[in-house]
Order: C-alpha cells, then sequence, then structure tokens
C-alpha cells in the first residue's frame, strides 16, 4: 500500500473509516491546547498536553460514531464498532509522512506497546470479514497516528506497527501519509513526553528543555 497517489490514500483512509478532516482537527485543537502552556509548566507539559489533547479530539470526534475508548495501559485507543481495528496518537522521529524515509516511535514504550505489536505482526493481514467481533484488546490491530513538529510544522501519517527493535516501534506494515495544511507553530517541541508509561516496562526517558 506504498506509494500511492493522494486520491487512493484518501479511499485507503476510508476504508478504515478515517478521514484527513479526522486527523487535521484532532492535531489543529492540540496545537491550540498547547500554545495556552507556558514557562511556568512542568518542562514536559507541552508534549504530554499535545499527545493526550490528540487522543482526546479523536475520542470524542469517533464516540458518537460508535468507537469505543480504552486508556488500558496508558495506551489511549479507540476501537471500531466492528473490533476490527483501533487507533492511538504518538510522537514519532524520522521522515515522518515521507514514505522514502524510516520513522520510529520518538519516546521509548514498554511492555503493553511491545504486546500490541506484536499482536500487529499477528493479525495485520486479516481482512475485515476475517476479524471476529469481541476479541481480546490485545488482538485488535492498532494503528498509530505518528506526529512530528520540526521548525514549527506539525507533520504526521497513520501507520500501522508490526514490530519494536529495542524500546522503539520502528517496523510497519503499512503507511498512510497524511497532507496537513500548516496548522500554526504549536511554539515548542511536542514529543518530549508522549505518555505517562504503562508500569510495566523499563523506565520512560524524558527528555529536558534547555534553558
Amino acid at each position: 500500500m506504498q506509494n500511492l497517489d493522494p486520491e487512493q490514500y484518501v479511499e485507503r483512509l476510508a476504508q478504515l473509516d478515517f478521514s484527513v478532516d479526522l486527523f487535521r482537527d484532532a492535531l489543529d485543537l492540540a496545537a491550540a491546547d498547547v500554545r495556552n502552556c507556558t514557562d511556568f509548566d512542568a518542562p514536559a507539559m507541552r508534549g504530554f498536553t499535545f499527545w493526550s489533547r490528540t487522543n482526546r479530539y479523536l475520542a470524542e470526534a469517533l464516540d458518537p460514531e460508535g468507537w469505543q475508548r480504552t486508556s488500558r495501559d496508558s495506551i489511549l485507543r479507540m476501537i471500531h464498532p466492528s473490533m476490527s481495528h483501533a487507533v492511538t496518537a504518538i510522537s514519532a522521529k524520522g521522515g515522518v509522512g515521507d514514505l522514502n524515509a524510516k520513522v520510529r516511535s520518538k519516546n521509548p514504550k514498554g511492555a503493553a506497546m511491545a504486546r500490541m505489536v506484536e499482536r500487529n505482526g499477528q493479525f495485520a493481514l486479516l481482512s475485515h470479514d476475517e476479524v471476529l467481533y469481541g476479541r481480546e484488546l490485545d488482538q485488535i490491530p492498532t494503528w498509530c497516528l505518528l506526529y512530528e513538529w520540526d521548525k514549527g510544522v506539525i507533520s504526521a501519517e497513520l501507520s500501522l506497527p508490526i514490530k519494536m527493535n529495542g524500546m522503539f516501534v520502528d517496523e510497519w506494515q503499512e503507511r498512510i501519509p497524511l497532507w496537513l495544511p500548516d496548522l500554526g507553530d504549536p511554539g515548542s517541541d511536542i514529543t518530549l513526553l508522549d505518555d505517562p508509561g504503562d508500569g510495566s516496562g523499563p523506565d520512560v526517558v524524558v527528555e529536558l528543555l534547555g534553558g
């Protein structure tokens, strides 16, 4: 599903009951919230706020459509009504939105994410009709809305992870770039901390702002 034209990517999103507008709006609202942070907030507040609010706005948009929310293991997911797939937002590093470049999760992930990604690798090739209703949560393929802030610009893609190497998610079954309008500069790095850790894996490394 790589190197398609933009219209085909839009069609692929529609097959998953997503749209570019859904992700644009969630990221745009989260960026606006980050701008309300000040230097009197904790150093990692902007990154944590962007992660939390992006997932919140995805949830608020999808909930009326019958999607279910879960925050188990501190992975904020919305699950499709058919139980065929789920989505979560995390920060990323590398060529986000550029299929010719490698991309990985920005921050280290713990055991819960590793289990989820491993399950993705086992079930990612199932068709929609082959997916059974009522599966265990870890058996539901979970797509990641990957976002990156670089020089005042937010880039994003929707990708299906299938493998972690070490503490980072860096192998993907499918990547769908998202062409976003200028969302405005949130004013600082939004990827300093994108989750509180699942409590069952290694310690999360927190990068602090300089100055």
